[in-house]
């Protein structure tokens, strides 16, 4: 990579960012593009993300990805929202255009792209969607927006239900055709019925990475069947047991590479106005 006095900079926020796959996703477009431009990953705990947003403006920075734990705490310091961020309260992309940050979420976009690159359109379609964090919300807004026709989002009753439901309203309130409903992940019962009744399974909770590699939310291997297509968001490993056993069942999956990858696109045509090659970004990543 040359790096010039006119090279222009990007990165990733957030903490931890030591493994992130982002350098390699965006420093391999510019090379390929042959743009001037270098992304590096910057370890921003919670506390610090104003300075993180403040720094943007100083140096001029040309964009930035949020990680967690800073996908809220950037809010407060950015300019705009799109609407879709504005609705779940949730940023993993920031452009500075000329000095005025918009903040904005590719989370969503990266599941259904995702989703479509494998035949698959959320449109019509009946979700059961596992967990309600900044993914699971994400995933939620998009595929309401792009028309589904009922999403059934299933999560642990804890400290954060409450807050769950306040965001599954909103996305209720701006995409109003589709039904949404929040129910406890622990009704095993309920599960399996509107498992038995969905199109598509989603898991958004950190069930299938480390340190839970060797668990799954899905646990009788006969509640899967051909029909039904079961979408990971963890991408580390690959392929989840979730997944796997999905697979061996006759499930078409679509693993959580494919999300990041997607989302990473999304976030490249904001910086870029330019396509992702995203077949030899995956051919990278597996390397």
């Amino acid at each position: 990579m040359h790096i010039s006095g006119t090279t222009t900079m990007l990165g990733l926020i957030g903490t931890p960012v030591e493994h992130s796959k982002s350098p390699a996703m965006y420093n391999y477009c510019f090379a390929k593009y042959g743009l001037d431009c270098a992304y590096l990953a910057f370890d921003v705990p919670k506390e610090k993300s104003g300075e993180a947003v403040q720094a943007i403006r100083t140096l001029n920075i040309k964009g930035a990805n949020v990680t967690m734990p800073c996908k809220n705490a950037v809010i407060p310091y950015l300019d705009k929202l799109t609407p879709v961020a504005e609705a779940i309260q949730a940023v993993n992309t920031i452009v500075n255009d000329n000095g005025v940050l918009t903040g904005h979420i590719t989370d969503g976009c990266g599941y259904t792209l995702n989703l479509r690159a494998h035949g698959v359109e959320a449109a019509g379609k009946k979700i059961v969607l596992l967990g309600g964090g900044g993914a699971a919300s994400a995933i939620a807004i998009q595929a309401a927006l792009e028309g589904a026709k009922e999403i059934t989002v299933f999560n642990l009753k804890d400290s954060f239900w409450d807050r769950v439901q306040a965001g599954l309203e909103k996305i209720s309130k701006a995409a109003p055709e589709c039904k949404i409903t929040l129910h406890n992940l622990e009704n095993r019962e309920e599960l399996k019925a509107a498992i038995d009744e969905s199109d598509i399974l989603s898991n958004a909770t950190r069930v299938g990475m480390a340190p839970y590699e060797e668990q799954s939310n899905i646990t009788d291997l006969s509640w899967f069947r051909p029909e039904l297509v079961v979408t990971d968001v963890v991408y580390s490993p690959t392929e989840t047991k979730m997944l796997r056993e999905a697979k061996a069942a006759g499930c078409k999956t679509c693993d959580g590479l494919g999300m990041l990858l997607w989302q990473g696109a999304e976030a490249f045509r904001l910086y870029s106005g330019l396509e992702m090659p995203v077949e030899e970004i995956r051919e990278l990543l597996y390397k």
